[in-house]
């Protein structure tokens, strides 16, 4: 069993394929709100997700939006969850975060119920900052917890670095990839002859330039002014053969449009998961410059999966697993433009002269699958029904 706050379109696929390889999976929703539709704070837009997030495995929701249930992530609620968890009696229970409120909430309910209890989250010490108090605090309770864990899976190097630091060292971790389903896009080479063309004329982008694409809420911690910053101070040369994709929306497109040029943006709003692949293909690379909160960084395998190399700032939870500089992309020093700047003149130095970088884009991202994901979760249920399930954690 599954518990989390709403059904998440990167999450959905995974739970498919672990039930299609054989181990059945009920997800608890504490709501239906990304599925019936909500108002997105910081993309600014009205909108539900567009791929299949319930089908191939079960549900149940602990409220629906018809219903009067909760609009957010923030606003969801675990009270009603003992029921649920009487009625399915579960071996295990997946828990996918402590943060927001609900989890906290969940994670209660298990522990008193003493479950055994599975832990994949975006797990990360770099993501935010933190007073020492705040941070003693927090590896405290969270190495109690880890202690009561029948089993921690980890997404990538930053999450497995979190779970050795706080004491899991000695124990046996599940690599469960951070992933996207391939399914939605289309990355290959014949896609990208058949969509770049034609999706550079209808932005009217000549073939000449070369194209960046920002993928993401324009809002102040994922640094899309970073990005303008960067591209003023370029070289003349350098920037006039530079174009921006703004692939989504928020609080800061005003800002961004009387800061560059419009002959060097473009501005496409929100497209849905499955409208992306045009873009991507129409790109030369794709530029996340967040300054906080990107524990992982999806994005970057999408751009990856559609032979993108990325410029990613060091706080970029991905960094150390996809983005190899000169190889795959570049990093630059989180919040400086100076060091994005130097990161796009370099990419741009090595990106002409490399015939096989998206190929090798795609290599990279090939672990970081969705049945890699799955095989993580099974191999952890497994493990945690051949351990004892005698508890740490007191109190």
């Amino acid at each position: 069993m599954v518990i989390s706050t709403h059904p998440v379109q990167y999450h959905a696929p995974v739970y498919r394929e672990v039930e299609r390889l054989g181990l059945p999976i009920t997800a608890i929703y504490g709501s239906d709100f990304s599925v019936a539709g909500y108002h997105d704070r910081e993309f600014d837009v009205e909108f539900s997700w567009s791929t299949d997030l319930l089908s191939g495995y079960s549900t149940v929701f602990l409220s629906r939006i018809a219903e009067g249930g909760a609009t957010s992530a923030d606003s969801t609620s675990a009270w009603r969850l003992s029921k649920a968890l009487r009625q399915i009696s579960p071996a295990a229970i997946l828990v996918t975060g402590y943060w927001p409120a609900f989890f906290r909430q969940a994670i209660l309910q298990l522990l008193l119920r003493r479950q055994r209890i599975l832990f994949r989250a975006e797990t990360t010490d770099h993501a935010r900052r933190r007073s020492r108090v705040l941070s003693s605090t927090r590896n405290l309770v969270l190495e109690r917890f880890y202690e009561y864990c029948s089993s921690l899976l980890y997404i990538g190097e930053r999450s497995r670095e979190h779970f050795e630091r706080l004491g899991a060292a000695t124990r046996e971790m599940f690599f469960s990839p951070y992933c996207v389903d391939a399914s939605v896009f289309e990355s290959n080479e014949e896609a990208r002859e058949r969509l770049r063309t034609s999706t550079r004329e209808e932005l009217e982008i000549s073939p000449d330039k070369v194209v960046l694409v920002f993928a993401g809420k324009l809002v102040f911690r994922k640094g899309p002014d970073l990005l303008a910053e960067a591209i003023r101070g370029m070289p003349a040369e350098l920037k006039d053969r530079l174009v921006i994709i703004f692939l989504g929306d928020g609080q800061m497109r005003p800002m961004l449009s009387a800061h560059l040029s419009p002959g060097i943006t473009r501005f496409v709003g929100f497209k849905n998961q499955n409208q992306l692949s045009r873009y991507y293909h129409a790109g030369d690379a794709l530029v996340l410059p967040s300054r906080s909160g990107e524990t992982w960084g999806l994005v970057v395998n999408e751009a990856l999966l559609h032979g993108l190399p990325c410029v990613v700032s060091a706080d970029v939870g991905c960094a150390p697993d996809l983005v190899i500089p000169g190889l795959t992309g570049e990093v630059f020093d989180t919040g400086s433009a100076a060091s994005l700047r130097d990161a796009l003149v370099r990419l741009l130095a090595w990106q002409l002269k490399n015939a096989g970088i998206r190929e090798r884009c795609r290599r990279q991202v090939d672990r970081f699958s969705v049945n890699a994901a799955a095989t993580g979760i099974i191999a952890a249920f497994e493990a945690a029904l051949g351990a004892k399930s005698e508890s740490t954690f007191s109190g």
